[in-house]
């Protein structure tokens, strides 16, 4: 096991959005969008565990290298019966902000998932992945329809 040596790779911008979901019930997500859930306002919550993931994903993630974090846009709405989460990450630097932007994605649900837990004990995190990535010596990566 090693971490990958990247001090060869030249700084360029990188760019990484994930995405992933809570599934709940109706009910719950017309209390998250109410703002009426025992916890408080489970979208800022949830906004905030994501950008603090970024900031943290190499303390979490084994071999994970810590880089310079230039930007992170976090988009969380509810509707339906799912929180839907995605999260977009920026960096100068000589490796890519995948691991940032699914971390955050996961934090951002779990911490939902905390702040309903005492309503809803059956929601879960679904469906977390990479949906595009763009700059680095393997230029630039988006997840095709269906797949």
């Amino acid at each position: 096991m090693r971490m990958v040596d990247v001090t060869g790779k030249d700084r360029t911008v990188r760019v990484a959005t994930a995405d992933g979901y809570v599934q709940t019930t109706t009910a719950v997500v017309d209390l998250i969008t109410g703002n009426d859930t025992p916890k408080g306002d489970v979208l800022a919550a949830a906004r905030l565990a994501a950008i603090m993931a970024v900031k943290r994903t190499p303390d979490l993630i084994p071999l994970c290298h810590p880089i310079s974090i230039g930007g992170v846009d976090v988009d969380i709405t509810a509707s339906g019966n799912r929180v839907n989460l995605r999260v977009l990450v920026k960096t100068t630097d000589r490796t890519g902000v995948e691991m940032e932007a699914l971390t955050a994605v996961c934090a951002a649900g779990l911490t939902v998932i905390d702040m309903i837990k005492g309503v809803d004990p059956d929601a879960s995190v679904a469906q977390v992945r990479v949906l595009t990535k763009t700059g680095g010596k393997t230029g630039d990566w988006s997840r095709s329809e269906g797949r």
